[in-house]
């Protein structure tokens, strides 16, 4: 990491460092070019990680990437930091015990919506009901893309995939109003054609002293989009801003529908409940101050 000692730290950050980030600081170049699909948009949503840890002035070897398996589970690899790459569904379950073990460490988990709500669901909860300080950021393509294009717990009614040629009958998974009533202290949600407000919710999710999950909504187009016939990557992308905020898209795009019901955006919970692994640490001290009266 040659390049960290360019980098500022938040307090030296200025509005024109904050606009002036260059990506390339925080990348691992030589693993260039990428595997992601022309048009995937986690490459929008790496970008603004990045763009929101650039802007926290946060040090890059004091950043810990833990991510799953999926498209979503390889964008970490690409992060000049310090990346553990783990099972399937299990990445929030590895950052929990790497934050309690080193607390000084700012711990970023990349996880997918198949990844994160069908196998990991159970760490989800868990994560969010602690309230651990580990930022959570969820790539929901709304679809198995890397393994064949099977139904997720986010693909919405009637679509087709490979597990589902009859189109889709179960209904959409809301990842948010989980975390919510899991107990998340920090919710936020927004698609990736929206970079600023991204980063910005990002920034302030890797701030917030507790669990943060942030959804993002990205696109698949060629595993999702081809299949359910929902344009190029530019359409996909303005069909489904055009149903997550229909007031103020709604003339303006073709009738791509990227999902049947308009969804929240923006930060929907900020909290003050208690960050798990401080209070842990004050009942460590709190026992052993016990014993030691106890040998007296």
């Amino acid at each position: 990491m040659n390049e960290q000692a360019t980098l500022k730290s938040k307090e030296d950050m200025t509005q024109d460092d904050i606009r002036n980030f260059e990506i390339r600081d925080y990348l691992r170049l030589d693993l260039f070019p990428h595997f992601m699909c022309p048009g995937c948009g986690h490459g929008i949503a790496l970008r603004a990680l990045l763009w929101a840890i650039h802007a926290q002035g946060i040090d890059k070897d004091k950043l810990a990437i833990v991510s799953g398996i999926g498209c979503s589970g390889r964008v970490g690899t690409y992060i000049d930091a310090n990346t553990y790459h783990t099972t399937h569904g299990r990445p929030l379950a590895f950052a929990t015990g790497l934050k309690m073990a080193r607390p000084d460490l700012h711990v970023v988990v990349i996880t997918g919506d198949g990844d994160c709500l069908a196998i990991g669901g159970n760490h989800l909860i868990h994560a969010a009901r602690r309230n651990l300080d580990i930022t959570c950021l969820m790539l929901n393509n709304e679809i198995y893309g890397m393994t064949g294009g099977q139904v997720s717990p986010t693909t919405p009614a009637d679509r087709f995939t490979t597990t589902t040629p009859a189109g889709n009958m179960e209904p959409v998974f809301d990842a948010c109003r989980l975390a919510e009533a899991a107990g998340a202290g920090y919710v936020g949600r927004e698609v990736t054609i929206h970079l600023p407000r991204l980063r910005d919710i990002i920034a302030e999710g890797l701030a917030y002293k507790g669990f943060s999950f942030i959804e993002v909504m990205s696109d698949c187009t060629e595993v999702n989009g081809r299949k359910n016939d929902l344009g190029s990557s530019p359409e996909m992308v303005l069909g489904q801003t055009r149903a997550m905020r229909p007031s103020e898209y709604d003339n303006n795009v073709v009738d791509h529908p990227f999902r049947p019901n308009s969804m929240n955006t923006g930060v929907l919970v900020r909290s003050n409940r208690p960050e798990y692994g401080t209070s842990y640490r004050n009942m460590v001290d709190k026992v052993q101050a016990l014993q030691q009266k106890g040998q007296k």
